[in-house]
């Protein structure tokens, strides 16, 4: 609910210009490699080539030249005839190993990812894929064995969004024209020379010399990187920030500056740190004679700049606020751009309430808020079923209606839930994302393959496994073809539809900067590989397996959990499974998979996205995600890899762990480390990653299992959580009605500016009589976020409003947690109604039948309505997280029933009867008040009553019909009920 919003002094300025697309970053190839593409290419001619031209000239046509006949059966076999039918079978072997060459190259050079099984070729298709790897090893169409991922590197277009740092994204980058590019090049060749020519004439530089660097133009498919001249030049990439400390806010010789880690443009100079080595740095000016003269030039000014920097642009530097840009990872490889928001556009919303002080509530599911909006829902829904459960259960339930109140972790994780909770944003991506499949199949186009999106303010940027055409509108081009986006302001217009989830396979890997990065696990071209420490691993495995159980753009959907989240099921048991170990999961997939290509192929379609539209959309193609922690073994890993070559077509998706070693058939290779960050350099990302750590994860599977609706309550009934003293003695000095229209007895009205928020602050406190941790209270009241000094200053006006008791004692405190409490002498009308139940049935009402009348008669006499009844529009909004709306009709039920069965143990009818029609004016569509009536009305023999109610409750049932238990009744009270309600309808 909370948002972080920046402070946009902080920011770059972005261009608006069209940026061109970026490629993946080339690592530098050694001679091994070059060696290894070589004797490759010598296999692969030899095999391909070789095999058939020796088969023709050494042994010629091996099949018979005449009709085959019986005869040939008693021919005597001689070396020739051996010899041909040894070489029909290196034939077939020869072709087979062909077509694996032939699928292997295709799907390199087609950006598929890794092809369908050729039958029978695991070993010939496992040789032919590590030796086409190995020749194109070298070349740009090495990128294509991981298709798409280059332009998961591009960033979003600047006239439609603002877009995040990238290197590509500022003015002039492709707008330089080639002969000033070839000027660059030259300059660096020169460079290079004056380099080996200084290493022979003189010894090396001393430590402490200073050592610079020209950004590279462009060359081929590659962009240059910080990372990568870390890793040339210091020898390990993760070094990049010393290089962007070195040169960050100082002026390039375009005229702007570098302010992110990911910002540079050819032509750029890096001042490069003491230790750095390499052919293409650039001693002091003076020290290079063959670089050119303007480059010369511009490094003198650069260096000069560096100067002034440090002597007057230190403090500047010092004072401006932590872009998160300085950490020790690989963020500049810039493979996925990040959506930034737009100020101009909307207006900035306010830093989180308690930015700085937490009260040890667990941050991770504060800052992940589709994550906590989905379980938030899924705890919601549990607690409700066990309401209605326990209310219709013959033995009774839990008397009240009372869920356990979560103390300890379980309440700090529940707290963190409703700071964290953004419903709004998953309203508005579930819309998005169906409306979308809604007017491509308007169009009668397929879905698109996504294989991410990135959620920035509520704008949302798909990225496209290739082009589409255009997207239907209110969709817009990106900044190419591969890119769909839609405004958060376009996404809110959508409204509800019928249209099945689109991609229910998207998850939350993390942050970068603040936008959110949602993968398509369903879409990978292969598996996702994720090392790093295991508990480490097993927090992201947790956050993905709830998120996907939970997740509100999706319907139906199974995740299989391997190695890891037994426990974890307790959340979503329909969704959530558990397997034993990587051979239980083996045999299952192998059998879906079987199932799934056979289901396909009879339906006609290609894939699981075009079985998504249409008339099968609602009842087939829910996708099966497989998270495995436990690593698997070599031979495991291979049969997985087969298993996830035709994953996307067939709506799977596999992530599966590693202590650190490769996965054959990973696609997407993901690292997390122990300071939480998600790196995948491939793909140019490094993240704030989104977990769930082991401590929260019980948390929350103690939230959801105890309110399971098959979870044993504790023996007897529960009380309310804050009894009232119900006598005369025990009148309150504050006394707010609420079940009806709201109002507040006892204190001064406050100012109409404030009025508002300080009556939905109170009504927040007077349903949690536990208390409201402040940053709770702060969230429900400003869902898009506020700034702790107004948090501060209302919970003051607050506490000054409601006064102190008597005896001096403050009606409004904080205990250590951070957490509100009321003082006993602030009551609601609703603590009333719950306690004179409970004295009517559990205290001194169980045995005192003229105080049981009285206490129920009392109770009921307090229903006015709804609860809040007259609460303001767009006002309450986390009253959609609270289950009070389902526990008060319960309520008024249970008490409305108590007064009648009091009134029917003396044979008044007449009272009974109304008893329950004041109760089912709160309560209209319990069953229960409805039975009650029929038979306090037949007990008062007015049949035609009886009738009248018969065909009132029916047409009130409508299409449904009458429910079992109701027919039942009427079978019993007034068998001619069908004939009455015919005649009346």
């Amino acid at each position: 609910m909370a948002r972080r919003t920046p402070n946009s002094s902080t920011r770059p300025t972005r261009s608006t210009r069209q940026p061109q697309p970026q490629p993946l970053p080339r690592t530098r190839r050694t001679f091994g490699d070059f060696a290894k593409a070589v004797l490759a290419f010598l296999a692969l001619a030899v095999l391909v080539v070789g095999v058939p031209l020796a088969l023709a000239s050494v042994i010629g046509w091996p099949l018979p030249t005449e009709a085959p006949s019986l005869d040939m059966l008693q021919q005597e076999i001689t070396v020739d005839t051996f010899l041909n039918v040894l070489a029909v079978v290196v034939w077939f072997a020869w072709a087979q190993f062909t077509a694996c060459v032939l699928v292997e190259v295709k799907a390199a050079l087609s950006g598929v990812g890794l092809p369908s099984r050729v039958p029978g070729a695991g070993p010939s298709q496992a040789l032919a894929r590590q030796l086409v790897a190995a020749v194109l090893l070298l070349g740009a169409t090495a990128a294509s064995f991981s298709p798409g991922l280059g332009q998961l590197g591009q960033q979003l277009e600047g006239h439609q969004q603002p877009v995040a740092a990238a290197a590509q994204q500022t003015p002039g980058l492709f707008g330089q024209d080639r002969a000033a590019a070839e000027s660059a090049a030259s300059a660096v060749a020169e460079q290079a020379g004056a380099q080996a020519e200084q290493a022979a004439a003189k010894p090396s530089a001393a430590k402490g010399d200073t050592k610079y660097y020209r950004i590279q133009p462009p060359e081929g498919r590659h962009h240059d990187s910080l990372w990568e001249i870390s890793e040339r030049h210091l020898g390990d990439g993760r070094r990049y920030h010393e290089i962007y400390e070195l040169n960050k806010d100082r002026e390039q010789p375009d005229g702007s500056r570098l302010s992110e880690a990911s910002l540079i443009r050819p032509g750029w100079i890096m001042e490069m740190p003491a230790d750095a080595t390499g052919g293409e740095l650039v001693e002091m000016p003076d020290e290079a004679p063959k670089v050119s003269e303007e480059v010369r030039e511009q490094i003198t000014d650069y260096a000069k700049s560096g100067e002034s920097g440090a002597e007057g642009g230190g403090a500047a530097q010092e004072q401006k606020p932590d872009t998160g840009d300085t950490g020790d990872q690989d963020r500049d490889t810039q493979q996925i751009s990040v959506p930034a928001e737009r100020p101009a556009e909307r207006p900035q919303v306010a830093a989180p309430a308690a930015e700085g002080s937490s009260f040890g509530l667990p941050e991770a599911l504060v800052t992940a808020p589709l994550l906590a909006a989905g379980l938030l829902g899924a705890l919601g829904r549990r607690r409700r079923a066990a309401l209605w459960q326990s209310a219709m259960s013959a033995a009774g339930g839990r008397r009240g209606m009372e869920p356990p109140v979560p103390a300890g972790s379980a309440a700090d994780v529940q707290d963190a839930l409703l700071i964290g909770a953004d419903p709004e944003g998953v309203r508005l991506l579930d819309r998005s994302l169906r409306g979308l499949a809604a007017s491509l199949a308007d169009e009668s186009r397929p879905l698109p393959t996504v294989y991410a999106a990135w959620l920035s303010d509520g704008d949302l940027h798909l990225q496209l496994a290739q082009p589409a055409g255009e997207p239907p509108a209110p969709w817009q081009t990106g900044q190419d073809e591969t890119f769909w986006m839609l405004a958060r302001a376009d996404g809110e217009r959508y409204g509800d539809g019928d249209a099945a989830a689109p991609f229910p396979g998207l998850v939350s890997l993390g942050t970068l900067d603040d936008s959110r990065l949602l993968l398509n696990l369903e879409a990978v071209p292969g598996i996702v590989s994720l090392s790093g420490a295991t508990a480490d691993r097993d927090a992201v495995f947790a956050s993905v397996a709830a998120e996907l159980a939970t997740s509100g753009w999706s319907d139906r959907m199974t995740v299989t959990l391997v190695g890891f989240g037994e426990e974890l099921t307790a959340i979503a048991p329909t969704r959530l499974r558990h397997l034993d170990g990587v051979p239980a999961l083996l045999e299952t997939m192998e059998a879906e998979t079987r199932q799934r290509r056979g289901a396909l192929g009879t339906a006609g379609h290609d894939s699981v996205l075009t079985g998504r539209t249409g008339p099968a959309q609602h009842t087939r193609w829910a996708p099966h995600l497989v998270l495995v922690a436990a690593e698997p073994t070599a031979e495991q890993a291979t049969r997985l890899a087969e298993l996830a070559a035709d994953a996307p077509r067939l709506g799977f998706g596999y992530l599966i762990g590693t202590g650190g070693g490769e996965l054959p058939g990973a696609a997407w290779e993901m690292e997390i480390t122990p300071e939480g960050r998600l790196l995948a350099p491939l793909l140019g990302l490094e993240l704030d990653a989104q977990r769930v750590e082991a401590a929260e994860q019980r948390a929350l599977v103690d939230l959801f299992t105890t309110a399971d609706p098959d979870h044993e309550p504790e023996p007897g009934a529960a009380p309310p959580p804050f009894l009232v003293d119900v006598t005369e003695q025990g009148r309150p000095a504050v006394y707010a009605r609420m079940v009806g229209p709201y109002e507040i007895i006892g204190i001064d009205a406050p100012d109409d500016a404030r009025s508002v928020l300080l009556h939905e602050a109170l009504a927040q406190l007077l349903l949690h009589r536990e208390g409201v941790h402040v940053r709770v209270l702060a969230s429900a009241l400003w869902p898009r976020g506020v700034t702790e000094d107004v948090r501060d200053a209302l919970v003051d006006r607050l506490h000054d409003w409601l006064g102190t008791d008597e005896d001096g004692t403050p009606r409004l405190t904080t205990d250590a947690a951070g957490r509100l409490l009321l003082a006993k002498s602030v009551v609601s009308d609703l603590d009333v109604l719950r306690s004179l139940y409970h004295e009517a049935t559990q205290g001194r009402g169980a045995g005192d039948r003229a105080v049981r009348g009285r206490a129920l008669t009392d109770a009921l006499g307090l229903v006015r309505g709804p609860l809040l009844a007259d609460r303001p529009e767009g006002r309450y909004g986390w009253l959609s997280h609270e289950i009070v709306d389902a526990q008060l009709p319960l309520l008024v039920a249970d008490i409305g029933l108590a007064l009648a069965a009091f009134h029917l143990e003396k044979d008044r009818a007449g009272k009974a009867i109304e008893a329950l029609e004041r109760a089912l004016s709160t309560a209209l569509e319990d069953e229960r008040l409805w039975n009650e009536l029929l038979r306090a009305t037949h007990a008062s023999g007015d049949t035609e009553a009886l009738a009248r109610r018969a065909a009132d409750l029916v047409a009130r049932s409508g299409a449904r019909g009458v429910p079992p238990r109701t027919e039942a009744l009427l079978d019993e009270l007034l068998p001619a009920w069908r004939d009455t309600a015919s005649a009346a309808g």
